[in-house]
Protein backbone atom coordinates (compact mmCIF):
# COMPACT_ATOMS: atom_id res chain seq x y z
CA UNK A 1 0.00 0.00 0.00
CA UNK A 2 1.54 3.00 -1.03
CA UNK A 3 -0.06 6.05 1.44
CA UNK A 4 0.28 9.80 1.85
CA UNK A 5 1.35 11.83 4.53
CA UNK A 6 0.96 15.31 4.23
CA UNK A 7 4.27 16.99 6.23
CA UNK A 8 4.03 20.51 7.45
CA UNK A 9 7.68 22.57 6.22
CA UNK A 10 7.75 25.62 7.80
CA UNK A 11 8.76 28.55 6.55
CA UNK A 12 7.07 32.30 6.48
CA UNK A 13 4.39 33.53 3.89
CA UNK A 14 5.62 36.32 1.99
CA UNK A 15 4.53 40.00 2.70
CA UNK A 16 2.29 40.26 -0.84
CA UNK A 17 0.60 36.97 0.29
CA UNK A 18 -3.47 37.42 0.96
CA UNK A 19 -4.67 36.96 4.24
CA UNK A 20 -6.92 33.93 3.81
CA UNK A 21 -8.63 33.77 7.02
CA UNK A 22 -9.39 29.84 7.65
CA UNK A 23 -8.43 29.53 11.12
CA UNK A 24 -11.81 29.36 13.33
CA UNK A 25 -11.20 29.25 17.47
CA UNK A 26 -14.88 28.85 18.88
CA UNK A 27 -16.75 27.49 21.94
CA UNK A 28 -17.30 24.12 20.67
CA UNK A 29 -14.27 23.38 17.85
CA UNK A 30 -11.10 25.42 16.81
CA UNK A 31 -9.87 25.05 12.60
CA UNK A 32 -5.98 25.69 12.10
CA UNK A 33 -5.75 25.08 8.84
CA UNK A 34 -2.42 24.13 7.03
CA UNK A 35 -0.83 27.99 6.30
CA UNK A 36 -0.62 28.58 10.00
CA UNK A 37 2.32 26.43 10.34
CA UNK A 38 4.71 28.62 10.02
CA UNK A 39 8.23 28.37 11.38
CA UNK A 40 7.14 31.44 13.99
CA UNK A 41 4.44 29.27 15.39
CA UNK A 42 6.81 26.55 16.38
CA UNK A 43 7.81 25.49 20.24
CA UNK A 44 11.22 23.86 21.33
CA UNK A 45 10.96 21.31 24.05
CA UNK A 46 12.76 20.23 27.19
CA UNK A 47 15.92 17.45 26.53
CA UNK A 48 15.31 17.56 22.67
CA UNK A 49 17.81 18.53 20.23
CA UNK A 50 17.91 19.64 17.07
CA UNK A 51 14.17 19.68 17.08
CA UNK A 52 10.95 21.78 16.86
CA UNK A 53 6.97 21.36 16.81
CA UNK A 54 3.87 22.61 16.07
CA UNK A 55 1.92 22.10 19.27
CA UNK A 56 -1.68 21.87 18.20
CA UNK A 57 -3.81 21.04 21.37
CA UNK A 58 -3.26 21.47 24.65
CA UNK A 59 -5.84 21.16 27.70
CA UNK A 60 -7.70 24.48 27.81
CA UNK A 61 -10.50 24.42 31.06
CA UNK A 62 -13.91 24.59 29.25
CA UNK A 63 -12.75 23.05 26.12
CA UNK A 64 -11.03 20.12 25.01
CA UNK A 65 -9.48 18.72 28.41
CA UNK A 66 -7.70 15.38 28.00
CA UNK A 67 -5.14 15.51 25.43
CA UNK A 68 -2.40 17.19 23.79
CA UNK A 69 -1.13 17.16 20.16
CA UNK A 70 2.12 17.85 18.94
CA UNK A 71 3.79 18.13 14.83
CA UNK A 72 7.17 16.94 15.58
CA UNK A 73 10.31 17.78 13.29
CA UNK A 74 13.53 15.84 14.31
CA UNK A 75 16.49 17.41 12.00
CA UNK A 76 19.48 14.89 11.22
CA UNK A 77 21.27 14.18 14.87
CA UNK A 78 18.36 15.62 16.37
CA UNK A 79 15.80 13.79 19.38
CA UNK A 80 16.05 13.01 23.00
CA UNK A 81 17.48 10.70 25.39
CA UNK A 82 14.75 11.89 28.03
CA UNK A 83 11.87 12.88 25.82
CA UNK A 84 8.55 12.83 28.30
CA UNK A 85 8.88 14.82 31.74
CA UNK A 86 5.54 13.90 32.91
CA UNK A 87 5.30 10.39 33.99
CA UNK A 88 1.87 10.25 33.94
CA UNK A 89 1.70 10.75 30.17
CA UNK A 90 0.56 7.48 27.78
CA UNK A 91 2.08 8.38 24.29
CA UNK A 92 1.18 7.81 20.77
CA UNK A 93 3.62 8.33 17.45
CA UNK A 94 2.63 7.70 14.10
CA UNK A 95 5.41 8.23 11.59
CA UNK A 96 4.92 10.86 8.65
CA UNK A 97 7.91 11.76 7.11
CA UNK A 98 11.94 10.15 7.13
CA UNK A 99 13.26 7.63 9.37
CA UNK A 100 13.76 8.01 13.22
CA UNK A 101 14.91 5.08 15.84
CA UNK A 102 13.00 4.28 18.93
CA UNK A 103 14.37 2.73 21.54
CA UNK A 104 11.90 1.09 23.84
CA UNK A 105 12.83 -0.65 27.21
CA UNK A 106 16.12 -1.12 25.56
CA UNK A 107 14.96 -2.85 22.26
CA UNK A 108 15.09 -0.25 18.68
CA UNK A 109 12.73 -0.25 16.32
CA UNK A 110 13.77 1.35 13.01
CA UNK A 111 10.52 3.14 12.04
CA UNK A 112 9.39 5.29 8.42
CA UNK A 113 6.80 6.85 7.08
CA UNK A 114 3.33 5.02 8.24
CA UNK A 115 4.85 3.72 11.34
CA UNK A 116 2.73 3.69 14.73
CA UNK A 117 4.38 3.43 18.66
CA UNK A 118 2.46 2.62 21.51
CA UNK A 119 4.51 3.86 24.58
CA UNK A 120 2.53 3.24 27.84
CA UNK A 121 3.21 5.29 31.17
CA UNK A 122 6.43 3.76 32.79
CA UNK A 123 7.63 2.64 28.96
CA UNK A 124 11.30 4.28 29.06
CA UNK A 125 12.01 5.40 25.43
CA UNK A 126 14.27 7.41 23.63
CA UNK A 127 13.94 9.02 19.84
CA UNK A 128 16.49 9.67 17.43
CA UNK A 129 17.43 11.01 13.51
CA UNK A 130 20.35 9.18 12.57
CA UNK A 131 19.62 9.71 8.95
CA UNK A 132 20.92 12.78 6.80
CA UNK A 133 17.02 14.23 6.73
CA UNK A 134 14.78 15.22 8.51
CA UNK A 135 11.42 13.12 9.76
CA UNK A 136 8.36 14.14 10.58
CA UNK A 137 6.37 12.97 13.20
CA UNK A 138 2.43 13.51 15.04
CA UNK A 139 2.95 12.73 18.84
CA UNK A 140 -0.31 12.46 20.55
CA UNK A 141 -0.04 12.26 24.85
CA UNK A 142 -3.07 11.83 27.39
CA UNK A 143 -2.74 11.52 30.73
CA UNK A 144 -3.79 7.34 31.92
CA UNK A 145 -6.63 6.64 33.87
CA UNK A 146 -5.95 3.36 35.57
CA UNK A 147 -8.54 1.51 37.11
CA UNK A 148 -8.49 -0.75 39.49
CA UNK A 149 -8.86 -4.61 38.19
CA UNK A 150 -7.45 -3.96 34.51
CA UNK A 151 -4.04 -4.11 33.93
CA UNK A 152 -2.46 -1.04 31.97
CA UNK A 153 -1.78 -1.77 28.40
CA UNK A 154 1.45 -2.86 26.56
CA UNK A 155 4.43 -1.17 24.37
CA UNK A 156 3.26 -2.03 20.82
CA UNK A 157 5.09 -0.53 17.27
CA UNK A 158 3.70 -1.28 13.71
CA UNK A 159 2.93 0.27 10.55
CA UNK A 160 -0.05 1.02 9.26
CA UNK A 161 0.69 -0.99 6.16
CA UNK A 162 0.65 -4.19 7.79
CA UNK A 163 -3.25 -2.87 9.55
CA UNK A 164 -6.02 -3.31 7.24
CA UNK A 165 -8.72 -0.90 7.19
CA UNK A 166 -12.07 -2.17 8.22
CA UNK A 167 -15.02 -1.18 6.39
CA UNK A 168 -18.07 0.74 8.33
CA UNK A 169 -21.44 -1.36 8.03
CA UNK A 170 -23.82 -0.40 4.94
CA UNK A 171 -21.08 1.95 2.76
CA UNK A 172 -20.06 -0.16 0.26
CA UNK A 173 -16.53 -0.04 1.30
CA UNK A 174 -16.76 4.06 0.99
CA UNK A 175 -15.43 4.61 4.78
CA UNK A 176 -12.85 2.64 6.41
CA UNK A 177 -10.89 3.05 9.82
CA UNK A 178 -7.35 1.64 10.37
CA UNK A 179 -7.33 0.26 13.87
CA UNK A 180 -4.46 -0.24 15.65
CA UNK A 181 -6.30 -1.00 19.07
CA UNK A 182 -9.43 -3.00 19.38
CA UNK A 183 -12.18 -0.89 20.58
CA UNK A 184 -12.85 -3.80 23.35
CA UNK A 185 -9.78 -3.37 24.77
CA UNK A 186 -10.44 -1.77 28.02
CA UNK A 187 -6.84 -1.23 28.87
CA UNK A 188 -6.92 1.51 26.92
CA UNK A 189 -8.40 4.67 27.59
CA UNK A 190 -8.01 6.61 24.38
CA UNK A 191 -7.64 5.52 20.41
CA UNK A 192 -5.66 6.65 17.76
CA UNK A 193 -6.70 5.71 14.40
CA UNK A 194 -6.65 6.88 10.58
CA UNK A 195 -10.23 7.10 9.07
CA UNK A 196 -10.37 6.75 5.59
CA UNK A 197 -13.33 8.19 3.11
CA UNK A 198 -12.98 7.26 -0.59
CA UNK A 199 -14.76 10.10 -3.43
CA UNK A 200 -18.47 11.00 -1.80
CA UNK A 201 -18.24 8.86 1.22
CA UNK A 202 -19.70 10.28 4.30
CA UNK A 203 -20.80 10.52 7.73
CA UNK A 204 -24.16 9.73 7.08
CA UNK A 205 -25.53 11.57 10.12
CA UNK A 206 -24.70 14.88 13.45
CA UNK A 207 -22.11 12.68 15.11
CA UNK A 208 -22.42 14.49 18.59
CA UNK A 209 -20.88 12.18 21.23
CA UNK A 210 -18.53 12.36 24.52
CA UNK A 211 -15.40 11.84 23.12
CA UNK A 212 -12.88 14.55 22.39
CA UNK A 213 -11.42 14.71 18.80
CA UNK A 214 -8.42 15.89 17.22
CA UNK A 215 -8.90 15.37 13.35
CA UNK A 216 -5.56 15.79 10.94
CA UNK A 217 -6.42 15.76 7.63
CA UNK A 218 -3.53 13.39 5.83
CA UNK A 219 -4.53 13.18 2.25
CA UNK A 220 -7.40 14.53 0.48
CA UNK A 221 -9.99 17.28 0.60
CA UNK A 222 -13.74 16.93 1.88
CA UNK A 223 -16.26 19.29 3.02
CA UNK A 224 -16.49 18.96 7.01
CA UNK A 225 -19.35 19.94 9.47
CA UNK A 226 -17.72 21.39 12.78
CA UNK A 227 -21.25 22.27 15.04
CA UNK A 228 -23.44 24.53 12.88
CA UNK A 229 -20.24 25.70 10.23
CA UNK A 230 -19.27 23.23 7.06
CA UNK A 231 -15.42 24.00 6.07
CA UNK A 232 -13.96 23.00 3.09
CA UNK A 233 -10.64 21.04 4.53
CA UNK A 234 -7.45 19.89 3.13
CA UNK A 235 -3.90 18.43 3.29
CA UNK A 236 -2.22 19.90 6.36
CA UNK A 237 -5.78 20.76 8.10
CA UNK A 238 -6.33 20.53 11.56
CA UNK A 239 -9.57 20.05 13.25
CA UNK A 240 -10.02 20.06 17.46
CA UNK A 241 -13.32 19.05 18.78
CA UNK A 242 -15.16 19.89 22.11
CA UNK A 243 -17.04 17.01 23.10
CA UNK A 244 -20.39 16.57 22.14
CA UNK A 245 -19.81 19.03 19.05
CA UNK A 246 -21.93 17.70 15.99
CA UNK A 247 -19.57 16.80 12.97
CA UNK A 248 -19.88 14.80 9.62
CA UNK A 249 -18.34 15.22 6.20
CA UNK A 250 -18.54 14.67 2.69
CA UNK A 251 -15.53 13.76 0.83
CA UNK A 252 -14.63 15.92 -2.08
CA UNK A 253 -10.98 14.45 -4.15
CA UNK A 254 -10.70 11.96 -6.16
CA UNK A 255 -8.08 10.80 -4.33
CA UNK A 256 -9.15 9.44 -0.88
CA UNK A 257 -9.80 11.54 2.15
CA UNK A 258 -7.55 10.28 5.10
CA UNK A 259 -7.30 11.91 8.65
CA UNK A 260 -5.47 10.89 11.69
CA UNK A 261 -8.60 10.44 14.48
CA UNK A 262 -8.05 10.93 18.48
CA UNK A 263 -10.54 9.97 21.15
CA UNK A 264 -10.90 9.48 24.64
CA UNK A 265 -12.96 6.24 25.34
CA UNK A 266 -13.61 3.34 27.94
CA UNK A 267 -13.80 5.74 30.85
CA UNK A 268 -16.45 6.95 33.31
CA UNK A 269 -16.39 10.88 32.79
CA UNK A 270 -15.13 13.02 35.65
CA UNK A 271 -17.14 14.89 38.00
CA UNK A 272 -14.52 17.70 37.88
CA UNK A 273 -12.01 18.77 35.28
CA UNK A 274 -9.68 16.47 33.66
CA UNK A 275 -6.47 16.24 36.23
CA UNK A 276 -7.95 17.12 38.87
CA UNK A 277 -8.20 15.10 42.04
Amino acid sequence: MNNTYYVPRGGLASQSTPLQGRAVFTDAYAFIPAETFSDIVTSYMPHWVNTRAWIIARPLSGFAETFTQYIVEVSPNGGSQTPDTDPSAQSVLFIVDGEVTLTMDGKKHEMGAGGYAYLPVGCKWTLDNASANSATFHWLRKRYEHVDGIDAPDAFVTNENNVPAREMPDCNGVWATTRFIEPDDLRHDMHVNIVTFQKNGLIPFEETHVMEHGLYVLQGTARYLLNQDWVDVGPGDFMWLRAFCPQACVATSDEPFRYLLYKDVNRHPKFAPFGTP
